[in-house]
């Protein structure tokens, strides 16, 4: 039928003009009737076979019911729930590239032929996009939350040698509560300035939230997710070293921090406006107007309120942080090695070697290293630390970090064997001093101190010490002439009687001459 009923009382008259033989043109001029509903309306009347006075007999409603189809409404609710069933999945395909609302709207009729016009149609998955992008608002609870993000228009400085000028990132931070915002120009959007940058805005509130909520740039976030991201494990870090979780946004959800979204399209506002018609020729002097223009921000009233952001984060937020951490965080750079045949790694920035236990040779290896330390790491298992050293090409190493033999060579030293020959005997101790004076270089009488000094182990302390007074009376000072004594036949060296007493020295007539011990 057509879009607009018709009256009773015009139905009536329609069929009052055609008993009495009018034809439909001459019914549509009289009665101002489109042609074809006088047609749709006659046919009715044709197909219900009533004559004209049985029909005019009829009461308004059966009337109605007889003219105007009884299924309209049915029919109606019938298409839009078909409809709304497509609905789901006209939209997903929609966002695929080469699918627009008029090629769906032709698949849609293809199949409904009497389905919604191109307009109705349009306008239904409108709404339905609309709906299932609907808002929450949410209530923010006072030191919770902390959302960070870097604008997109950047600011810049210029180079004072080359003139160039150089743009630089613009870092923002707002607690969500209180809406009390930080701003800080950095050069880049890098893990170094994004860590340094989110620790200026702890400070500047003086205090930490529980959440630390950034956007999935790589410097805080390795690899987003929809269920659980893969944390920068330095970015991750620096927020354990305040006691913050880090909540990655969704990616391609700005929703999720629209906060800090907005806070970007204000400071535009109050902000850039300021400070960008002046020049600046390094960050520090930036930041100083940066930090101007932030405070008259956060310290004018808010739209319709009668406080600031300064004002409310002093009343709500301030007492709900928790303290920062007194010292301050300190990013460790990372650096993968192996650990060579000497026990030792090398830094590569310092072309210097660090020990790591024996164990580990060969073993490929973390170093995290700071100004000041380094700390050396396999798997997750701290092996070995460091005070940092930066001479190059030098080596720092640790004692217990040796193997035993190679440990047992770097105690060598005067004062050591000496000692150990004073515990045998006084004329042990004066042989070795000899054996140390007869060469250019200490070194170079160690192995021989030690050879003579481990006979007391196989031999004992009494013949050691005789055979030292044998060597000492002809004045010679090295090891062979100690073994030659030690190892020749009783009689020839009598170093003990039958009762292991010491005995007298021999002359020299009951001995080998003197050049043929040396």
């Amino acid at each position: 039928m057509s879009n607009k009923q018709l009256g009773m009382e015009k139905i009536r008259q329609v069929l009052r003009c055609y008993s009495q033989g009018y034809g439909t043109k001459s019914i549509s001029s009289m009665l101002t009737v489109s042609r074809n509903t006088v047609k749709k309306y006659l046919q009715v009347f044709q197909r219900s076979g009533l004559d004209y006075e049985g029909v005019l007999s009829l009461s308004d409603q059966e009337l109605s019911e007889l003219f105007h189809e009884k299924t309209r409404v049915k029919t109606e609710s019938e298409r839009m729930e078909e409809l709304k069933s497509l609905l789901p999945e006209y939209c997903k395909r929609l966002q695929k590239k080469g699918v627009t609302r008029e090629s769906l709207h032709r698949e849609y009729l293809s199949s409904h032929p009497d389905g919604y016009g191109r307009t109705r149609f349009y306008i239904l998955i409108q709404q339905h996009i609309a709906c299932s992008r609907s808002i929450m608002h949410l209530e923010h609870k006072a030191g919770d939350k902390v959302f960070i993000d870097f604008a997109g228009d950047k600011l810049s400085i210029i180079d004072l040698d080359t003139g160039e000028i150089i743009p630089v990132e613009v870092f923002v931070a707002i607690l969500p509560c209180s809406q009390l915002t930080y701003v800080e120009a950095v050069m880049s959007q890098k893990k170094e300035d994004l860590i340094r940058a989110s620790e200026n805005a702890l400070l500047y509130y003086q205090g930490a939230p529980s959440a630390i909520i950034p956007d999935n740039l790589k410097s805080a976030v390795t690899k987003s997710s929809k269920y659980e991201a893969i944390l920068n494990e330095d970015f991750a870090a620096f927020a354990e070293h305040y006691g913050c979780t880090v909540i990655p946004a969704r990616a391609y959800k700005p929703r999720d921090k629209a906060l800090v979204e907005g806070a970007v399209k204000l400071i535009y506002r109050s902000i850039y406006p300021k400070i960008q018609e002046r020049e600046f020729y390094d960050l520090d002097s930036l930041n100083a107007a940066i930090r101007v223009a932030l405070e008259l921000h956060n310290n004018t009233p808010l739209t319709d309120r009668k406080y600031s952001r300064r004002e409310q984060f002093e009343e709500i937020e301030r007492d709900s942080l928790r303290k920062l951490n007194p010292i301050r965080f300190e990013l460790k750079q990372r650096y993968r090695a192996t650990v060579m045949k000497n026990g030792h790694v090398r830094l590569g920035e310092d072309a210097h070697y660090y020990s790591v236990p024996c164990g580990y040779i060969g073993k490929k290896v973390i170093l995290l290293y700071t100004s000041r330390e380094v700390c050396i790491y396999y798997g997750y298992e701290l092996i070995a630390s460091h005070t940092r050293n930066r001479a190059r090409c030098r080596y720092t190493t640790l004692e217990e970090h040796l193997a035993s033999h190679h440990r047992y060579i770097t105690e060598w030293n005067p004062d050591k064997f000496i000692r150990e020959a004073a515990a045998i005997h006084p004329d042990v101790e004066a042989y070795i001093r000899q054996v140390m004076e007869e060469k250019k270089h200490p070194e170079q009488a160690y192995k021989s101190c030690q050879g003579i000094l481990s006979f007391a182990r196989r031999v004992g302390n009494t013949r050691l010490t005789n055979a030292c007074r044998w060597a000492t009376s002809y004045g010679l000072y090295n090891y062979p002439i100690i073994e030659r004594i030690l190892n020749n036949r009783q009689d020839e060296f009598p170093l003990e009687d039958s009762a292991g007493q010491e005995t007298e020295m021999p002359s020299h007539e009951n001995i080998r001459g003197k050049e043929y011990y040396q």
